[in-house]
């Protein structure tokens, strides 16, 4: 965090180590910017998508191109002062600089901001990962509640399928190459303009629709997503000021030029077995849930009551 300098992202004013009551018990204490509120509280609404998500979307741009993958992006982690509406993303206890070749955990990131890839075992994701998990946000946002609210780790992606329909071999192959089971039902995609409500803005559907891909290289960059329609009334290209905090500058001119690259990365896998009524795969446990709740499509209705979310890992 030391080298991060970007309006959007708490800065770390100050770190120091301090004992435990345990013998050789240390603790790294961190010093950073006091920020009153988070999205997660005061921001779960459509009227304010639209003011927050750019910032969200600058914030990844600039670790990213330095090679950061944030892997908890959620609304509890998103930073919020009520009184000028700037946006700070915080919480990297769980980031890492993906270094390509180099293994990675797939059991991270938030349940419910899980990118498809992570559920699938991959363990060479990419920052993409972080990309749909603010899809996510941006869905919540817009409906007042999670778009993807699984149960458990297998549930989480029965969730996913309701909504995208059931992944085709190719996008399972871009999720994890490793992957070799593909005996999953086949569901069709839900209409994103039934998911939503029927005065939400098509520009914010179609938003939604680009970041939450399958195929990790199918989802916008975090500058795509700075450029897409639904943002086009705040002008951002009409402050000049926006060119030096969206990117630094060793990454400017490459991401002028193309689509910045992800790097990969693994560093360790978890595995663990599922069963459910005998069902062993990862697509016989969905088939099970599916036919348990296939209809459990969650529509939100007219008043959505607020949803105490999760805050830990699975």
């Amino acid at each position: 965090m030391k080298k991060l300098d970007h309006c959007n992202i708490v800065r770390l004013r100050y770190f120091f180590y301090s004992s435990g009551d345990k013998k050789d018990e240390v603790y790294l204490n961190l010093v950073l910017d006091y920020v009153p509120e988070t999205v997660y509280r005061v921001a779960r609404h459509y009227s304010r998508a639209k003011q927050t998500l750019p910032m969200l979307f600058r914030s990844l741009a600039y670790i990213h191109s330095f090679g950061i993958c944030h892997r908890d992006i959620k609304p509890q982690n998103l930073l919020l002062d009520p009184e000028t509406a700037v946006l700070k993303l915080c919480d990297f206890g769980s980031a890492k600089q993906l270094v390509r070749g180099e293994p990675n955990v797939s059991y991270i990131c938030s349940r419910y901001y899980r990118a498809p890839e992570l559920i699938f075992g991959a363990t060479d994701y990419t920052s993409s990962i972080d990309v749909w998990s603010a899809g996510c946000v941006l869905a919540e946002l817009l409906l007042g509640q999670p778009i993807f609210p699984g149960d458990s780790g297998v549930d989480q992606l029965v969730e996913i399928i309701k909504v995208l329909g059931t992944p085709t071999r190719e996008q399972i192959r871009e999720m994890n190459p490793n992957y070799t089971e593909f005996k999953f039902p086949q569901i069709k995609a839900h209409p994103w303009t039934k998911v939503f409500r029927p005065r939400t803005p098509p520009e914010a559907i179609a938003l939604c629709s680009r970041l939450l891909e399958y195929t990790p290289t199918a989802r916008l960059t975090p500058l795509e997503a700075c450029a897409h329609s639904f943002f086009d009334e705040l002008q951002l290209s009409s402050n000049p000021s926006l060119a030096s905090i969206l990117i630094p500058a060793h990454a400017r001119s490459q991401a002028s030029a193309s689509t910045p690259t992800n790097a990969s990365a693994n560093t360790g896998q978890y595995t663990r077995a599922v069963h459910i009524r005998g069902a062993s795969t990862l697509g016989g446990v969905v088939s099970e849930y599916l036919h348990l709740g296939l209809s459990r499509i969650r529509v939100p209705p007219p008043l959505v009551e607020s949803y105490q979310g999760t805050s830990t890992l699975g």
